[in-house]
């Protein structure tokens, strides 16, 4: 029997109602409680490193727990994370990074409703994800929701209240769980040793999505506090013609920052050589695509490598693919 770790950090999973709505308070032990058949599948044991909605999760909580996973990583077989869902995705992706060739399992799961409830999706989820940590086949970082099994750089939440929140972007679940067993789509060869952490994001991120009129006076606060740009741009992508948004982007990249074009549209990422509004950009300097890359993926990639990576190493690292995060 496999011995997994718990990480807590709340979510709707561990919410009961409050007057000013629901908010987080169950403990891991009381997670546990609704779903005993995990002791069945698991030794496990439990940590609480804060217990919040996940609107509050920041990139002092993904370190957080990947120091918990990092100083652990020896005692137990696998991970497994309680997570709300509004930016379980962005977790994901950051432990991706943070964590890299493990080959033991990190898994992240939650739940549209709470685990107290009668209907609810929160007891399946967590049997889910206890029974993939537990399997042989499985390692690295990944989404388990909905009986499904999703790489942590592909997911991405497009539901906001049905059991099947999360999406795999431009690639294919690893695995679907039926009655409580992994079927595996893709298998891969286990990372052997340990795996690489890092101990570092740099949060001078800022996401720009761009909508019809937008002047680009907004580089006025992007100039003074942000060290890289997410440009989330028009189909393929591109800048506008009007408004000096060419002039006012080519001087942020004139201080060493770095720009990366994505695309709002949801699925087949950007291809900036496409169309002239995008292929004149690439000579204003450090620009770079997220191609298929999500978005969530793309912010977190920039916040790993600007904490550690020379300047003139941003460019081949960020094209260089971490567990499938771009093709």
């Amino acid at each position: 029997m496999k011995n997994i770790l718990l990480i807590a950090t709340g979510g709707t999973i561990a919410s009961k109602p409050t007057k000013g709505g629901l908010a987080p308070s169950i403990t891991p032990s009381e997670l546990l409680s609704y779903v005993p058949e995990i002791a069945e599948v698991a030794r496990v044991g439990e940590v609480q490193p804060f217990n919040l909605d996940s609107t509050n999760v920041s990139p002092k909580h993904w370190l957080e727990i990947a120091r918990i996973i990092e100083e652990r990583y020896d005692e137990f077989d696998g991970f497994v994370v309680t997570h709300g869902t509004d930016t379980m995705a962005y977790t994901a992706a950051a432990l991706s990074y943070l964590i890299q060739s493990s080959p033991k399992p990190i898994v992240l799961t939650g739940s549209q409703k709470s685990v107290y409830l009668r209907d609810t999706d929160a007891r399946k989820n967590l049997a889910d994800a206890f029974s993939y940590c537990a399997d042989d086949g499985a390692f690295g970082v990944h989404v388990v929701f909905d009986g499904n099994v999703i790489l942590g750089t592909r997911a991405k939440k497009t539901r906001t209240r049905s059991y099947n929140a999360f999406t795999s972007i431009d690639f294919p679940d690893i695995a679907i769980l039926r009655d409580g067993k992994p079927f595996y789509y893709i298998r891969e060869e286990k990372p052997k040793g340990r795996p690489r952490f890092f101990r570092a994001l740099d949060d001078g991120v800022f996401v720009l999505k761009l909508i019809p009129g937008l002047q680009s006076d907004i580089f006025d606060y992007l100039d003074a506090h942000c060290t890289a740009l997410v440009i989330e741009s028009f189909g393929t992508g591109g800048l506008p013609a009007y408004g000096g948004w060419e002039e006012r982007l080519a001087a942020f990249l004139q201080m060493g920052r770095t720009a990366v074009f994505t695309t709002q549209v949801e699925r087949e990422g950007s291809a900036l050589d496409r169309y002239e509004v995008g292929q004149k950009l690439k000579g204003l300097g450090r620009v770079l695509e997220a191609r298929s890359m999500t978005l969530e993926a793309t912010a977190c990639k920039l916040m790993w490598l600007l904490a550690f990576a020379e300047e003139n190493d941003i460019e081949p690292l960020f094209y260089d693919p971490v567990a499938h995060d771009i093709i």
